[in-house]
């Protein structure tokens, strides 16, 4: 009788198994890498074509670090579209608006003419904190921002401060890891769900407009940092945009493009006290995944 049961119990756990959507494997495996790094993680991904998802804590508001400055990138276009200012229009560079941490302007003379779009550019492929905060002066603040995102229903999309004054906070704590274990000064705050709509209304052309939309895209596309999203992943291109503050956080959103998928990526970590390495790769592998799931089903 004893034997008899666990034959009925193997051949339950077996058809059980094989009831398993691929989608659902396909979420177990991201859940599974995600338990193999002791981190907090917002999960959101989309395939736009078949509307496959996968959310995992998709709704928690968490620290965007640089991938704020996408919406900022959104905000100047529509700006731009308004008239209020050009790609072409240039921006003279001071000592005084030199920001330490990424970016090379801060190793420019002060006097050089940086054309918005150069800004917005370095921005986005080097992640670079003198342009973001030359272009937040330029739009308004993170105010504008915010505004734009509440806008269009991204309601846990907050700018909520320039580089300067996030640094000058890191700067008074003393220690970056009470600084981020406190988190009472996120540079921009965003759900991974509500930053992935964003991505898939630029994809279909939908933010500002198809030519702001195409542009930011052609941007995005351009980014120099490859050790996330991009990692283990081929036959897809991959505009996205990385958040740093290592190794608390790192996070990576962007699209895995192909001729036949479009497959939105947005994840966010946190609490993350062991090398910024083991996060990088996981999220690699995240990506991995998801890209060989879907090349399979083009």
């Amino acid at each position: 009788m004893k034997l008899l049961c666990v034959v009925f119990a193997c051949a339950a756990a077996f058809a059980q198994q094989q009831n398993v959507t691929p989608l659902a494997r396909l979420e177990a495996n991201v859940q599974r890498i995600t338990k193999s790094v002791n981190a907090t993680w917002g999960i959101y991904i989309k395939c736009l074509e078949t509307g496959e998802e996968i959310a995992i804590d998709a709704d928690r508001q968490m620290d965007t670090m640089s991938v704020i400055k996408i919406p900022l990138m959104a905000e100047a276009f529509r700006q731009i579209g308004e008239g209020k200012f050009a790609l072409t229009d240039r921006v003279t560079l001071t000592d005084a608006a030199k920001r330490p941490g990424t970016g090379i302007i801060r190793s420019l003379d002060p006097g050089v003419q940086l054309t918005i779009k150069d800004l917005l550019t370095l921005m986005i492929i080097v992640s670079d904190n003198t342009a973001t905060d030359l272009i937040y002066d330029k739009v308004g603040g993170p105010e504008a921002v915010t505004k734009l995102m509440d806008t269009w229903g991204l309601k846990s999309i907050h700018a909520d401060a320039n580089a300067d004054a996030w640094f000058k906070a890191l700067r008074a704590a003393g220690s970056a890891e009470a600084f981020h274990r406190e988190a009472k000064h996120p540079f921009g705050l965003s759900s991974p769900r509500d930053m992935g709509r964003l991505l898939e209304k630029i994809e279909k052309g939908e933010a500002v407009s198809k030519s702001a939309s195409d542009q930011m895209l052609r941007i995005m596309r351009g980014q120099v940092y490859t050790s996330r999203l991009p990692r283990y992943v081929s036959g897809f291109a991959i505009p996205h945009k990385t958040g740093d503050f290592l190794p608390y956080i790192g996070n990576d959103v962007g699209i895995l493009e192909s001729a036949n998928r479009k497959v939105v990526m947005s994840i966010f970590t946190a609490n993350h006290f062991g090398a910024g390495v083991a996060l990088e790769d996981a999220i690699g592998r995240i990506a991995e995944l998801v890209a060989n799931y879907f090349a399979a089903r083009q």
